[in-house]
Order: structure tokens, then C-alpha cells, then sequence
């Protein structure tokens, strides 16, 4: 087989996805690797807070969101959206990354209905097509959910998705039960969705859990280059620090007893 030019990350928010692709990214030899599939076409944006919480009308829960902000349509023809993606991605040796998110991937295929001279149908396909060949595929997971949907509620509030809390931001950030378990109940949906694809498609991918990350990052990113057929010895040391805290433990912990109490998923 021949040696991949390009890897894609799947993964759900809150994983340790960023710090494995930005980890890549350092190395220089890896790409750019962008969350290019993320931005809604009716505002140009990523999903906002609210957005997150669709169908929820708990003032309580929304009333700790900013509310949306209407964007611009994004109006781009899918072929220049198409070469943007596969253009930025990548690095003057040749090598794309890119990250994509279980629930973004609605918004791929949709995308790539209007491109001419398609390859299929189907995820595979449209990742194929917009790429412009088969990727590495890399499926980074959080086996702790709960921690996953604490990170997840204090980010969405703070608007904070990486590096250390805002203290000024972080201040308003509130512990709330029932909007914890409307996102491990969304988390847990996405690995689901994952999974299922991964036992329809036969599709095998390098399989990254968090806690391993953390621990072993340097090996991991030198597999994965060592698969690209770049030297293992680029690995960097981590890119990003842990942004959990204190507070973020204590929530953990109070959902958990939450959730024994009031039925609550975990």
C-alpha cells in the first residue's frame, strides 16, 4: 500500500483532539490541520453556545449563553470551498490534516452534493472527494464522558476552547446539572454515531483514547508520523497545557453525585 499523504482526526468536542492535531502541527512536516468542516453555512461561523442547546427552553440553562449572532451566509461554490480546504491544510512537503466532528458531518456531505465528478456516496466518499484521496484515519475518544461534558459546559459558557481559563470569562460560568447532562447525553451520541460508522464502513482507524494521549503524546504523534512517512523524531513535547482545574474536578464530582440522585445520564 502506499504511504498516505493526508490524516483526518475524527473525533467529538472536549476529546483531546486539539492537542493531538496543533501537537502535529508543530512538528512542521504535518500539515495545517484545521476543524475546516465546523462553519454553518447559514452564518459562516461555528455552531454558537446556543446552538448547542437546540430544542432546550430551560431559562436557566440559556440565560448563561450568549445569545446568537446572525453571521453572514457563507456563499462560497463548493469547488472553491473544496480547493480552500485542501489548500490551507497543507504543508509544502505534501502532508493535509484536518479534523472533523461527528456532528459535522452533515454538514460535509451536504457541502459536497454540489461538487462535480463525485467519486460515490457516502462519508467516505465525500471525505475522499474533498480531500482529493484516502486519508490516515485517526479516532480520538474521551472514555470519561462526564469530564468530557463538564470541559464541554464550561467552555461553551466561557467561550474559552483552549489554553487556561479566563479568570475574568470564568467568574460567570455556572455549574448546571441538567445542561451537563443534555451534553453527555450529545457526547455519548457522537461516539455513538462514530462507532456505528466504523462497523458499516469496515473502516479501522488508529484508535487514540485521552487519558493515553496525555500520557504518551510524543509516541502517539510519532506514529502517526512514522504512517505519513515522516521522521517519528519531529514529535514535539505537548503544545497545549490541561485546562482543567480545581473547579473543573469539583464539577465532576458534583454531577456524578447528581446523576446518582436524580437519574441523571453518566
Amino acid at each position: 500500500m502506499s504511504v498516505p499523504t493526508a490524516y483526518l482526526v475524527l473525533a467529538s468536542q472536549r476529546s483531546g483532539s486539539t492537542l493531538l492535531v496543533e501537537s502535529l502541527r508543530a512538528t512542521g512536516v504535518a500539515g495545517e490541520p484545521g476543524e475546516f468542516f465546523q462553519y454553518l453555512p447559514s452564518t459562516s461561523q461555528s455552531p454558537q453556545p446556543r446552538q448547542w442547546f437546540e430544542g432546550v427552553t430551560d431559562e436557566s440553562i440559556l440565560r448563561l449563553l450568549d445569545p446568537l449572532d446572525e453571521g453572514k451566509p457563507d456563499l462560497a461554490p463548493p469547488e472553491i470551498w473544496r480547493d480552500y480546504i485542501r489548500t490551507v491544510g497543507r504543508t509544502p512537503n505534501g502532508i493535509w490534516g484536518g479534523k472533523l466532528m461527528w456532528n459535522q458531518t452533515s454538514l460535509l456531505l451536504d457541502r459536497v452534493d454540489g461538487l462535480p465528478g463525485r467519486s460515490g456516496t457516502g462519508l467516505l466518499s465525500a471525505i475522499r472527494d474533498v480531500i482529493g484521496s484516502d486519508p490516515l484515519l485517526i479516532h480520538v475518544h474521551r472514555p470519561d464522558v462526564v469530564s468530557q461534558a463538564v470541559s464541554f459546559w464550561r467552555a461553551v459558557q466561557t467561550r474559552v476552547w483552549r489554553g487556561r481559563p479566563d479568570p475574568g470569562r470564568d467568574a460567570r460560568a455556572e455549574y448546571h446539572a441538567e445542561a451537563i447532562a443534555h451534553v453527555v447525553t450529545m457526547l455519548c451520541a457522537q461516539e455513538e454515531g462514530w462507532r456505528n460508522w466504523f462497523a458499516q464502513e469496515n473502516v479501522t482507524p488508529i484508535e487514540v483514547s485521552y487519558p493515553v494521549l496525555w500520557r504518551n503524546l510524543s509516541q502517539i504523534v510519532g506514529d502517526v508520523l512514522e504512517a505519513l512517512g515522516q521522521d517519528r523524531l519531529l514529535a514535539p513535547t505537548p503544545a497545549l497545557e490541561r485546562q482543567a482545574d480545581q473547579r473543573s474536578d469539583e464539577w465532576v464530582d458534583r454531577y456524578r453525585a447528581d446523576a446518582e440522585r436524580y437519574g441523571l445520564p453518566a
